[in-house]
């Protein structure tokens, strides 16, 4: 039986000025965002690839069609915030500065990898990346633990928890929010809402839509909803809700709007959307909308797209030839660093 379709609701999107916010973007600044996305996309298609030739097992969770999100929100406040995430974590990892040969060999569970082979693909850090969590709001208290520390060390910065909307259901989304909004924490939770939790429509398992605009009031706190497919609407919206909370020390739920192009995971196969359901998400991928607007801006040509695909295809080419030739982990160093000596 196939699950309910979502219900069509009208959100109110973060309002703001398109035709300035084009002026005001470099050329340059424009390229690296889309070159970022590509990237992204490119990487976890080939990932793909490799785990159904069985070169990667255990987990694997796309990013693919909300490019547009992480992609924004790193672009507004860079990569000196505290950074924490799902299990579909491919992509802020990438954003946050890991490089794709260590990321493909983590997923080839090789001693390169980001974490020398022992945690695969839902389990990337970096320097400020405070993990891919496999458990289902797992990330959110970490979340609100590391605004707690920006605070208590009088630092000027965020801390920035995305979860998925299936983690608003959960017990610690709840005592986060109410723990972040007492104690004046600067986070921001953001909801990647891609209209599935698993299989299930989110109006199925969600009480409330809008779900941040609806919930934050309840901590007394502020809620925005974003436009997940549009590059130009989550800068826009992640740089007012950045400067407001730097300003107020005060959390800021937010959902972003978005569509996944896949299943929940590699083994899901979707059969719970129709064919026709999913073209019209691909109607609105994010990378082709992007630079639909830049082409019209004369800021590139398709021959210039194609060049700088075809550049980060053969990034994550050479990062799975990287992998592939990575050495496995000795069986003595696989508990380094997780077990007690």
């Amino acid at each position: 039986m196939k699950e309910k379709k979502n219900k069509t609701i009208k959100y109110n999107f973060f309002p703001f000025d398109r035709k300035k916010l084009l002026e005001e973007l470099s050329p340059e600044f424009l390229l690296g965002c889309l070159e970022e996305m590509l990237l992204i996309r490119n990487f976890e298609i080939r990932a793909e690839v490799a785990y159904q030739q069985g070169k990667i097992g255990g987990f694997f969770h796309a990013y693919i069609g909300q490019e547009a999100v992480q992609a924004a929100a790193v672009a507004v406040m860079g990569q000196d915030q505290w950074w924490v995430t799902s299990y579909r974590c491919h992509a802020l990892a990438l954003l946050l500065g890991a490089t794709p040969n260590e990321l493909m060999a983590e997923l080839y569970g090789k001693a390169t990898g980001n974490a020398m082979g022992r945690g695969g693909s839902m389990h990337f850090y970096t320097d400020r990346l405070l993990g891919g969590f496999g458990i289902v709001t797992g990330q959110i208290p970490i979340a609100t633990g590391a605004a707690f520390s920006v605070k208590y060390l009088d630092q000027k910065g965020v801390a920035v928890g995305f979860m998925g909307d299936g983690a608003v259901a959960q017990g610690a989304f709840h005592e986060s929010l109410n723990m972040a909004a007492l104690w004046d924490l600067p986070c921001i939770y953001v909801i990647e809402n891609n209209q599935w939790g698993m299989g299930t429509a989110v109006s199925r398992a969600i009480s409330v839509e809008p779900i941040a605009e609806t919930k934050a009031p309840g901590y007394g706190m502020k809620g925005y909803t974003l436009d997940g497919m549009d590059f130009f609407a989550c800068y826009a919206g992640f740089k007012h809700i950045y400067e407001e909370v730097l300003e107020t020390s005060r959390p800021v739920l937010v959902e972003v709007v978005t569509e996944r192009f896949r299943g929940h995971s590699i083994s899901d196969p979707a059969l719970y959307r129709s064919k026709e359901d999913l073209q019209g998400c691909v109607a609105k991928d994010p990378i082709q909308l992007l630079f639909n607007e830049m082409k019209a801006k004369k800021l590139i040509d398709d021959t210039g797209f194609e060049a700088l695909d075809k550049a980060q295809k053969n990034i994550v080419i050479e990062s799975m030839k990287y992998a592939e030739e990575s050495p496995w982990p000795d069986p003595i160093e696989l508990g380094r660093d997780v077990f007690a000596p």
